[in-house]
């Protein structure tokens, strides 16, 4: 879009009153290619361009969007957005200012240029490394995806960027069947790169990942019940800072009194050991972003440091109303949503603690290697997590492995009972849904050891103290 178009519209927005208009153009390819029992079972390619117009005054958000970018009707969408967000309040339109250059990585080989045949031969690599590792395998789906994004943003305040966002991943899913037996593993990997992805995640070794988690599952005994030692690997992603810490750090779930994190800024919400950081300038990671969606540089930020809650999450909106600045936390899924406040890469900074010096210090307890979904409650913190790759742990070293287990506990209590951190940080991609829209999002922590937490299972109970299981 040309600018002097955007600046009518934004002109117009404000024709009725109004302290604050924005524009958000978008154009976005994307391709998804299915593979099920060895063969193509969906094939989606698709362009959706269109505009989106945000009028704030006050608490009151007025939004209208339109695929037709004509002249014409932008004006008319724009002449909308201004009649429902109409008020007393006078704002002019100030000149655009040039947008602050962001450190980027060159994409070496755009999704838009592989050929179809090549994206396919993908899915069969992984489908086969699966099928491979064992007889045992019975069902393998293998799924592709990458979108190539441009976004014009624009607002009243001067602010001008355009961008490029390209993001590409693969997954698998693999069944193991023995006798009346059956059990699904899962692999994923995802980054804000090309086509070169896979130089370095060989799609081979998605397969291969997928396919083991679900023999171990096949394999493995029944979990024990109750309170015990956990440690959480660092390859089980970070679920636990994502959910059960991460969103009650968005400040508009804060101000809206939905989140146990509220008005705590400057008390220790977590032990020592813990660092909480959101950081959206790490490259080539799935929750990365040059610019958030209100056209603010993406940032690290540090909202936990040493136990001590520092800052909170903000896009443009919440920041206005505490008084703050945004941390360039604005995130949509697309030109017909406005921005909401959003995670981006989230994660627990490692520690000085060594993983074997972590697990020779654990007598008895559970290795939790991945994490599965949950719910959680971000008003009072409470959780519920499944263990989707878990092992039982006797004097420090691996016993059995696990399948059944479940985490259950209170987020800001669970950090405060972290009592070692590990060096290492292991990272995993996810969409994370939020206001009915979705975005892409990475979560990481180091192994962590947390003392007393309750672990569900169908294997009977497990006596702390004496560790006496009772196996079916």
């Amino acid at each position: 879009m040309e600018k002097k178009l955007i600046k009518a519209a934004l002109e117009t927005a404000l024709q009725y009153g109004g302290e604050f208009a924005e524009v958000y153009w978008e154009h976005k390819e994307s391709t998804s290619v299915s593979l099920d029992g060895g063969k193509v079972e969906k094939i989606n390619t698709g362009i959706d361009h269109g505009i989106g117009i945000r009028v704030i005054t006050g608490d009151n958000t007025a939004y209208a969007y339109t695929n037709d970018l004509s002249a014409e009707n932008v004006q008319q969408v724009a002449h909308s957005a201004a009649i429902a967000a109409k008020s007393d309040t006078h704002q002019a339109v100030m000149d655009f200012t040039h947008a602050p250059k962001a450190i980027k990585s060159p994409i070496v080989k755009r999704p838009d240029t592989i050929t179809f045949d090549d994206k396919v031969q993908l899915l069969k690599i992984a489908d086969q490394a699966a099928r491979e590792l064992n007889d045992a395998i019975s069902q393998v789906s293998v799924s592709y995806s990458d979108i190539c994004q441009n976004v014009t943003i624009a607002n009243s305040l001067g602010t001008y960027v355009e961008d490029e966002r390209i993001r590409t991943r693969l997954s698998c899913q693999a069944i193991a069947r023995k006798e009346d037996q059956i059990q699904t593993g899962f692999a994923s990997y995802g980054a804000t790169t090309g086509f070169e992805l896979f130089e370095t995640e060989s799609p081979d070794a998605i397969g291969k990942e997928a396919a083991q988690r679900a023999m171990t599952l096949l394999n493995a005994k029944p979990c024990p019940a109750g309170k015990m030692p956990v440690v959480m690997a660092a390859e089980a992603g970070g679920t636990m800072v994502h959910e059960a810490c991460g969103h009650g750090l968005e400040g508009d779930l804060v101000q809206k009194g939905m989140s146990v994190y509220a008005g705590k800024l400057g008390q220790q919400v977590a032990s020592e050991k813990i660092t909480v950081i959101d950081d959206a300038t790490i490259a080539g990671k799935y929750g990365s972003f040059a610019f958030d969606d209100e056209g603010h540089l993406g940032r690290k930020n540090i909202l936990i440091e040493n136990g001590i809650l520092k800052q909170y999450l903000y896009d443009y909106h919440t920041a206005k109303k505490a008084g703050v600045y945004s941390t360039g936390s604005g995130r949509r899924e697309s030109y017909k949503c406005k921005p909401v406040t959003r995670m981006s890469n989230t994660y627990i900074a490692p520690g000085s603690d060594s993983v074997e010096e972590i697990m020779r210090s654990t007598k008895r307890g559970l290795l939790v290697r991945k994490m599965g979904g949950g719910q959680v409650n971000s008003i009072n913190g409470d959780y519920v997590f499944d263990v989707t790759e878990g092992y039982l742990l006797e004097d420090g070293e691996i016993a059995y492995a696990i399948r059944g287990a479940t985490l259950a506990g209170n987020g800001p209590q669970s950090l405060q009972m972290v009592e070692m951190v590990g060096d290492d940080l292991g990272y995993a991609v996810g969409t994370c849904g939020k206001s009915g829209q979705s975005a892409p999002v990475a979560d990481a922590q180091p192994t962590l050891k947390i003392n007393g937490l309750t672990v569900g299972g169908t294997g009977g109970e497990a006596n702390h103290d004496e560790f006496v299981i009772k196996r079916l």
